[in-house]
């Protein structure tokens, strides 16, 4: 339990051709929470003979048929598809502390599923070493129960990841090892990540338990889960100089009109003359064609970043803006931005009480927490730089506050003179971020952006 089984049985139910029936062998419930019978079979009669459901399922003319199965649950079930070669087993796993934390605020909180994180309840929960050990123990054991049955019938599973089940691709995969025609596009968005903060914001004795678990280092407890969607190489965005062969990734929310500039006067040309709309064959091309060429990206500050994200699509009302976005944040999301343009009332005490608001939003959007998209302009930097290594490893990561000592370096690199840095663009807030900032503001935009704080090294905001 606590593995994703729930979003992976929403994402194949999604598929023409498959009908999972959920937990169909649960011993307190029949396919779902307070159901008593399936397919026509009760949970008696289910009790009695498991393979009345079965075979109920079989006979179903509803696609291929397939089911939950947890470690607790009828073990006469497994013994019989475990040895069926035609039927096809998925083995879905998680890191086993986060599943076992995981299950106890559920069971603290009551709640099991998520669609919206304006619904979502919260708890810290105290680790307790025995009763881990009894879970781990009775979790290793089916799973090596499952690899010994697979190993000595002859047969394979597909296997999952928790994190797996939100990338498309390795679903297609899993279609494709059903034997299904069908593929998606996307995963479904409707269930939510309940618990997306660290192991140590969900345990308060965190610390102790990091001693009972000490011996071994494979539960990797440090580490800040992402729930965040995968981004692509976004290659039609990047940006070549006209002759020198410089190739700019841009992050969008960063100074990326102030790079543009500096690389059209590298050449003389202006950025009229940049090169633009790249497709991966195009990108190729350039490169063979642009020996010693280098490319690379600048990271901001997530803070800044954040309020610059604000100031230009969440803020205004005008071109830029992102209307829908805006109305779900007031709406919804608790928000206070004016109905309007910002005013002449809009103050800095209004400012930073509608961005500090923003911040907590963002903390539950990068999380999976709700069902707005988690646009480029606030994206985690560190997953846009994942999606470039997709297609491009950048050979130079520059810090915006930093662009006018390491451009010059960039160039040297290619044997270029590098022109002044062009002067960035007016901040488009009415209010600037040094105006609002303290010591709250950044502990939100800390939570929002831990893997990036923590990935590029990130202290306090500071301005200048």
């Amino acid at each position: 339990m606590r593995t994703g089984s729930n979003f992976l049985e929403e994402n194949l139910n999604a598929v023409p051709g498959l009908r999972c029936y959920g937990e169909a062998f649960n011993p307190h419930f029949v396919g779902g929470k307070d159901k008593r019978a399936l397919l026509g079979v009760t949970q008696d009669q289910r009790d009695r003979d498991p393979a009345l459901l079965l075979d109920a399922m079989a006979r179903a003319d509803e696609g291929l048929p397939g089911f939950r199965f947890f470690h607790d649950h009828d073990p006469r079930v497994l013994a019989r598809v475990l040895a069926d070669r035609r039927c096809a087993k998925i083995v879905l796993t998680r890191n086993p502390v986060e599943s076992y934390v995981s299950q106890r605020i559920a069971r603290e909180t009551g709640q099991w599923r998520l669609t919206d994180m304006k619904h979502a309840r919260t708890a810290q929960v105290r680790f307790d070493a025995r009763d881990f050990a009894r879970y781990l123990d009775q979790v290793q054991a089916f799973q090596l129960r499952l690899q010994r049955g697979l190993q000595t019938s002859g047969q394979t599973a597909f296997y999952l990841a928790y994190e797996d089940i939100a990338d498309a691709e390795v679903l297609n995969g899993l279609l494709a090892f059903l034997g299904v025609a069908a593929r998606i596009e996307t995963v479904s968005d409707r269930l939510k990540k309940q618990n997306p903060d660290p192991l140590s914001a969900k345990v308060v004795n965190f610390a102790e338990m990091e001693d009972a678990l000490a011996r071994f280092d494979r539960f990797d407890l440090s580490r800040t889960p992402c729930f965040e969607p995968r981004r692509g190489p976004a290659v039609p965005g990047h940006v070549a100089a006209p002759e020198s062969p410089l190739l700019f990734l841009p992050i969008q929310g960063g100074p990326v009109a102030q790079v543009e500039a500096w690389l059209g006067a590298l050449d003389g040309t202006g950025t009229g003359a940049l090169r633009r709309g790249f497709t991966q064959k195009s990108l190729r091309q350039w490169k063979r064609q642009s020996p010693g060429h280098r490319s690379f990206t600048v990271v901001t500050h997530p803070l800044a970043r954040a309020h610059a994200a604000f100031a230009a699509h969440i803020l205004p009302t005008g071109p830029g803006s992102f209307p829908v976005i805006r109305a779900a944040l007031r709406q919804s999301y608790g928000v206070p931005l004016p109905e309007g343009a910002p005013g002449p009332d809009y103050d800095a005490a209004a400012h930073r009480t509608a961005f500090f608001a923003f911040l907590r939003f963002l903390k539950g959007n990068l999380g999976g927490q709700t069902g707005l998209r988690v646009d480029a302009s606030w994206a985690s930097q560190t997953r846009v730089l994942e999606g470039f290594a997709q297609v491009v490893l950048p050979d130079m990561v520059l810090r915006a506050e930093r662009m006018a000592i390491e451009l010059p370096m960039l160039a040297a690199q290619v044997g270029a003179d590098a022109p002044g840095l062009p002067a960035s663009q007016d901040d488009p807030s009415p209010v600037p971020l040094a105006a609002i900032y303290d010591d709250e503001i950044e502990a939100a935009a800390r939570n929002a952006y831990q893997r990036d704080y923590m990935g590029l090294g990130y202290g306090p905001w500071t301005a200048g």
